[in-house]
Protein backbone atom coordinates (compact mmCIF):
# COMPACT_ATOMS: atom_id res chain seq x y z
CA UNK A 1 0.00 0.00 0.00
CA UNK A 2 0.99 3.87 -1.20
CA UNK A 3 2.40 6.02 2.27
CA UNK A 4 -0.49 8.80 2.62
CA UNK A 5 2.60 11.26 1.67
CA UNK A 6 2.56 9.57 -1.58
CA UNK A 7 -1.01 9.52 -2.41
CA UNK A 8 -1.22 13.18 -1.67
CA UNK A 9 1.10 13.94 -3.93
CA UNK A 10 -0.52 11.98 -6.28
CA UNK A 11 -3.73 14.18 -5.36
CA UNK A 12 -2.25 17.14 -5.51
CA UNK A 13 -0.53 16.94 -9.30
CA UNK A 14 -4.34 15.06 -10.50
CA UNK A 15 -5.37 18.61 -9.01
CA UNK A 16 -2.98 20.56 -10.99
CA UNK A 17 -4.06 19.09 -13.83
CA UNK A 18 -7.43 18.93 -13.80
CA UNK A 19 -8.35 22.64 -12.96
CA UNK A 20 -4.96 23.74 -15.01
CA UNK A 21 -3.13 24.80 -11.55
CA UNK A 22 -0.63 27.62 -11.91
CA UNK A 23 0.91 28.03 -8.69
CA UNK A 24 3.13 25.72 -7.28
CA UNK A 25 2.92 26.41 -3.91
CA UNK A 26 -1.09 25.44 -4.12
CA UNK A 27 -0.08 22.33 -5.54
CA UNK A 28 2.50 21.78 -2.35
CA UNK A 29 -0.58 23.08 -0.16
CA UNK A 30 -2.93 20.54 -1.18
CA UNK A 31 0.15 17.94 -1.19
CA UNK A 32 0.90 18.40 2.75
CA UNK A 33 -2.57 19.40 4.32
CA UNK A 34 -4.22 16.28 5.95
CA UNK A 35 -7.56 16.04 4.39
CA UNK A 36 -8.72 13.35 6.60
CA UNK A 37 -8.16 15.69 9.64
CA UNK A 38 -10.59 18.17 8.83
CA UNK A 39 -13.15 16.05 8.68
CA UNK A 40 -13.65 14.34 11.89
CA UNK A 41 -13.37 10.18 12.47
CA UNK A 42 -14.38 7.81 9.56
CA UNK A 43 -16.00 6.09 8.26
CA UNK A 44 -16.47 9.25 5.59
CA UNK A 45 -19.24 9.82 3.05
CA UNK A 46 -17.74 9.76 -0.42
CA UNK A 47 -19.82 11.76 -2.88
CA UNK A 48 -18.50 11.47 -6.55
CA UNK A 49 -20.56 14.40 -8.42
CA UNK A 50 -22.42 13.38 -11.62
CA UNK A 51 -24.13 15.17 -14.22
CA UNK A 52 -26.46 17.56 -13.24
CA UNK A 53 -24.82 18.02 -10.17
CA UNK A 54 -26.71 14.52 -8.42
CA UNK A 55 -23.64 12.92 -6.79
CA UNK A 56 -23.52 9.67 -8.99
CA UNK A 57 -21.97 7.81 -6.45
CA UNK A 58 -22.59 7.52 -2.58
CA UNK A 59 -19.96 5.46 -0.84
CA UNK A 60 -18.99 5.06 3.08
CA UNK A 61 -15.09 4.44 3.41
CA UNK A 62 -12.87 3.92 6.00
CA UNK A 63 -9.09 4.03 4.58
CA UNK A 64 -8.33 8.04 4.78
CA UNK A 65 -6.37 7.10 1.23
CA UNK A 66 -9.39 7.10 -0.41
CA UNK A 67 -10.01 11.13 0.61
CA UNK A 68 -7.16 11.68 -2.12
CA UNK A 69 -9.46 11.95 -5.38
CA UNK A 70 -11.43 14.49 -7.26
CA UNK A 71 -14.33 14.01 -4.52
CA UNK A 72 -16.98 15.38 -2.37
CA UNK A 73 -16.88 14.33 1.23
CA UNK A 74 -19.87 14.62 3.28
CA UNK A 75 -19.58 17.12 6.46
CA UNK A 76 -23.22 17.21 7.93
CA UNK A 77 -24.95 14.69 5.70
CA UNK A 78 -28.18 15.87 7.04
CA UNK A 79 -27.95 19.18 6.04
CA UNK A 80 -26.22 18.53 2.88
CA UNK A 81 -22.92 20.22 3.82
CA UNK A 82 -19.95 18.92 2.19
CA UNK A 83 -16.07 19.65 1.72
CA UNK A 84 -15.88 21.21 -1.31
CA UNK A 85 -14.80 19.18 -4.72
CA UNK A 86 -11.38 19.62 -4.54
CA UNK A 87 -10.05 20.77 -8.03
CA UNK A 88 -12.89 23.58 -9.04
CA UNK A 89 -11.83 24.71 -4.92
CA UNK A 90 -8.33 25.06 -6.47
CA UNK A 91 -9.50 26.78 -9.64
CA UNK A 92 -11.03 29.70 -7.13
CA UNK A 93 -7.80 30.07 -4.77
CA UNK A 94 -5.29 29.38 -7.68
CA UNK A 95 -7.27 32.50 -9.51
CA UNK A 96 -6.71 34.54 -6.18
CA UNK A 97 -2.99 34.94 -7.31
CA UNK A 98 -1.87 34.16 -3.45
CA UNK A 99 1.57 35.32 -2.17
CA UNK A 100 3.86 34.55 0.40
CA UNK A 101 2.83 37.12 3.41
CA UNK A 102 -0.56 38.04 1.58
CA UNK A 103 -3.18 38.94 4.15
CA UNK A 104 -6.13 36.40 3.34
CA UNK A 105 -9.81 36.43 4.09
CA UNK A 106 -11.86 33.18 3.92
CA UNK A 107 -15.28 33.65 4.15
CA UNK A 108 -17.10 30.80 4.68
CA UNK A 109 -14.74 28.52 5.57
CA UNK A 110 -16.30 25.79 6.60
CA UNK A 111 -14.04 23.44 8.57
CA UNK A 112 -10.81 24.91 7.63
CA UNK A 113 -9.12 22.72 4.84
CA UNK A 114 -9.07 25.13 2.13
CA UNK A 115 -8.14 27.52 4.06
CA UNK A 116 -5.11 25.26 5.45
CA UNK A 117 -3.57 25.06 2.42
CA UNK A 118 -3.91 28.89 1.24
CA UNK A 119 -2.09 29.22 4.80
CA UNK A 120 0.36 27.35 3.31
CA UNK A 121 0.55 28.92 0.39
CA UNK A 122 1.07 32.88 2.00
CA UNK A 123 3.32 30.87 5.35
CA UNK A 124 3.89 32.12 8.54
CA UNK A 125 4.91 35.84 7.60
CA UNK A 126 1.41 35.85 5.86
CA UNK A 127 -2.07 35.79 8.52
CA UNK A 128 -5.72 33.66 7.48
CA UNK A 129 -8.84 34.68 8.76
CA UNK A 130 -11.63 32.05 8.20
CA UNK A 131 -14.87 33.14 8.69
CA UNK A 132 -17.87 31.01 9.39
CA UNK A 133 -21.63 31.78 10.53
CA UNK A 134 -22.19 28.21 11.18
CA UNK A 135 -21.03 27.85 15.33
CA UNK A 136 -20.65 24.57 15.01
CA UNK A 137 -18.53 24.48 11.73
CA UNK A 138 -16.58 27.42 13.23
CA UNK A 139 -15.57 25.56 16.06
CA UNK A 140 -14.32 22.59 14.01
CA UNK A 141 -12.48 24.86 11.81
CA UNK A 142 -10.59 26.85 15.63
CA UNK A 143 -9.91 23.22 16.30
CA UNK A 144 -8.55 22.02 13.09
CA UNK A 145 -6.45 25.07 12.80
CA UNK A 146 -4.98 25.67 16.04
CA UNK A 147 -1.59 24.22 15.28
CA UNK A 148 -1.87 27.31 12.84
CA UNK A 149 -0.35 30.34 14.99
CA UNK A 150 -0.93 32.40 11.85
CA UNK A 151 -4.72 31.83 11.30
CA UNK A 152 -7.63 32.54 13.39
CA UNK A 153 -11.26 31.57 13.43
CA UNK A 154 -13.98 34.21 13.65
CA UNK A 155 -17.38 32.41 14.47
CA UNK A 156 -19.21 35.53 12.32
CA UNK A 157 -21.22 36.99 9.17
CA UNK A 158 -19.15 37.30 6.71
CA UNK A 159 -21.32 40.00 4.77
CA UNK A 160 -21.37 42.00 8.05
CA UNK A 161 -17.57 41.44 9.95
CA UNK A 162 -15.00 44.19 8.49
CA UNK A 163 -11.66 41.94 8.58
CA UNK A 164 -9.79 45.39 8.23
CA UNK A 165 -7.06 46.04 4.82
CA UNK A 166 -6.13 42.75 3.44
CA UNK A 167 -4.56 41.16 0.02
CA UNK A 168 -7.12 39.04 -1.17
CA UNK A 169 -10.85 37.70 -0.14
CA UNK A 170 -12.62 34.15 -1.05
CA UNK A 171 -16.23 34.18 -0.54
CA UNK A 172 -17.11 30.77 -0.17
CA UNK A 173 -20.61 30.59 -0.78
CA UNK A 174 -23.49 32.17 -3.29
CA UNK A 175 -23.94 36.08 -2.52
CA UNK A 176 -26.75 38.38 -4.98
CA UNK A 177 -24.35 41.05 -5.00
CA UNK A 178 -20.78 42.54 -3.83
CA UNK A 179 -20.58 43.95 -0.89
CA UNK A 180 -18.61 46.88 0.34
CA UNK A 181 -17.27 45.24 3.21
CA UNK A 182 -15.37 42.96 0.60
CA UNK A 183 -14.45 45.51 -1.50
CA UNK A 184 -13.18 48.53 0.77
CA UNK A 185 -10.68 46.60 2.77
CA UNK A 186 -8.67 45.24 -0.54
CA UNK A 187 -5.13 47.26 -0.93
CA UNK A 188 -4.19 48.33 -4.27
CA UNK A 189 -3.55 44.79 -5.89
CA UNK A 190 -5.82 43.34 -3.78
CA UNK A 191 -7.92 40.79 -5.40
CA UNK A 192 -11.33 39.69 -4.16
CA UNK A 193 -13.05 36.48 -5.67
CA UNK A 194 -16.99 35.67 -5.14
CA UNK A 195 -19.83 33.59 -6.57
CA UNK A 196 -22.96 35.56 -7.64
CA UNK A 197 -25.66 33.52 -7.73
CA UNK A 198 -29.62 33.70 -8.30
CA UNK A 199 -32.16 31.32 -6.71
CA UNK A 200 -34.26 29.34 -10.00
CA UNK A 201 -35.98 27.00 -7.36
CA UNK A 202 -35.97 26.42 -3.84
CA UNK A 203 -33.59 24.21 -3.05
CA UNK A 204 -30.93 26.80 -1.17
CA UNK A 205 -28.50 26.32 -4.07
CA UNK A 206 -28.45 29.37 -6.18
CA UNK A 207 -26.92 29.39 -9.81
CA UNK A 208 -24.24 32.37 -11.91
CA UNK A 209 -20.80 33.21 -11.81
CA UNK A 210 -17.77 33.22 -10.27
CA UNK A 211 -16.52 36.84 -10.60
CA UNK A 212 -13.14 37.69 -10.04
CA UNK A 213 -12.38 41.55 -8.71
CA UNK A 214 -8.95 43.33 -9.02
CA UNK A 215 -8.41 46.60 -7.24
CA UNK A 216 -6.22 49.19 -9.30
CA UNK A 217 -5.21 52.44 -9.18
CA UNK A 218 -8.11 53.74 -10.84
CA UNK A 219 -11.10 51.06 -10.07
CA UNK A 220 -12.02 47.77 -10.09
CA UNK A 221 -11.48 45.42 -12.78
CA UNK A 222 -13.71 42.54 -12.72
CA UNK A 223 -14.75 39.44 -15.18
CA UNK A 224 -16.43 36.33 -14.55
CA UNK A 225 -13.98 33.20 -14.89
CA UNK A 226 -16.44 30.37 -14.66
CA UNK A 227 -20.32 29.45 -14.29
CA UNK A 228 -21.05 27.94 -10.85
CA UNK A 229 -24.11 26.30 -8.85
CA UNK A 230 -23.22 26.91 -4.75
CA UNK A 231 -25.41 26.95 -1.12
CA UNK A 232 -26.50 30.33 -0.20
CA UNK A 233 -24.10 33.30 1.47
CA UNK A 234 -26.78 33.49 4.45
CA UNK A 235 -26.87 37.36 5.20
CA UNK A 236 -25.29 38.38 1.76
CA UNK A 237 -28.66 38.07 -0.06
CA UNK A 238 -31.24 40.66 -1.48
CA UNK A 239 -34.70 40.06 -3.48
CA UNK A 240 -34.29 43.09 -6.06
CA UNK A 241 -30.32 42.56 -6.21
CA UNK A 242 -31.44 39.00 -7.02
CA UNK A 243 -34.02 39.59 -9.37
CA UNK A 244 -31.71 41.65 -10.99
CA UNK A 245 -29.14 39.28 -11.84
CA UNK A 246 -31.50 36.63 -12.58
CA UNK A 247 -32.82 38.60 -15.44
CA UNK A 248 -29.03 39.87 -16.56
CA UNK A 249 -27.91 35.61 -16.41
CA UNK A 250 -31.19 34.74 -18.54
CA UNK A 251 -30.43 37.88 -21.19
CA UNK A 252 -26.71 36.01 -21.50
CA UNK A 253 -23.31 37.91 -22.02
CA UNK A 254 -21.97 37.64 -18.68
CA UNK A 255 -18.75 36.95 -20.43
CA UNK A 256 -18.20 40.80 -21.27
CA UNK A 257 -18.03 41.90 -18.00
CA UNK A 258 -14.48 43.84 -17.58
CA UNK A 259 -15.04 46.06 -14.58
CA UNK A 260 -17.00 46.26 -11.12
CA UNK A 261 -18.07 50.78 -11.03
CA UNK A 262 -18.90 51.70 -7.52
CA UNK A 263 -19.23 55.74 -8.47
CA UNK A 264 -22.29 56.64 -9.52
CA UNK A 265 -23.61 56.79 -13.17
CA UNK A 266 -26.37 56.48 -15.53
CA UNK A 267 -27.68 53.54 -16.78
CA UNK A 268 -25.83 53.11 -20.36
CA UNK A 269 -25.52 50.63 -23.48
CA UNK A 270 -22.14 49.75 -21.31
CA UNK A 271 -23.96 48.08 -17.97
CA UNK A 272 -24.34 44.65 -17.90
CA UNK A 273 -25.68 44.52 -14.71
CA UNK A 274 -26.92 47.95 -13.02
CA UNK A 275 -27.57 48.16 -9.57
CA UNK A 276 -27.84 50.55 -6.78
CA UNK A 277 -24.51 51.59 -5.82
CA UNK A 278 -22.21 49.44 -8.06
CA UNK A 279 -22.58 47.95 -11.73
CA UNK A 280 -21.14 45.41 -13.38
CA UNK A 281 -19.59 47.04 -16.52
CA UNK A 282 -18.17 46.31 -20.39
CA UNK A 283 -15.69 49.34 -19.93
CA UNK A 284 -12.23 47.99 -19.43
CA UNK A 285 -10.38 49.67 -16.06
CA UNK A 286 -7.23 52.00 -17.54
CA UNK A 287 -4.62 50.69 -15.55
CA UNK A 288 -5.65 46.85 -15.26
CA UNK A 289 -3.41 44.13 -16.86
Amino acid sequence: MPHLDDVRRRYAEEIRQIAKIRSDALIAGFATVPRENFLGPGPWQVLRPGSNEVAQENTAVLDPACLYDDVLIAIDPVRGLNNGQPSYLAFCLDSLDLRRGDCVIHVGCGVGYYTAIMAEVVGPAGHVIGIEIDDELAARARRNLAHLAYVEVIHADGGEYGPGACDAIFVNAGATHPRAIWLDPLRLGGRLVLFLTASFDDSGIGKGGMLKVDRCETGYAARFLSPVAVFHCIGSRGDEAESRFREAMIRGGWQSVRSLRRESHELAETCWLHGDDWCLSRVQVADAS
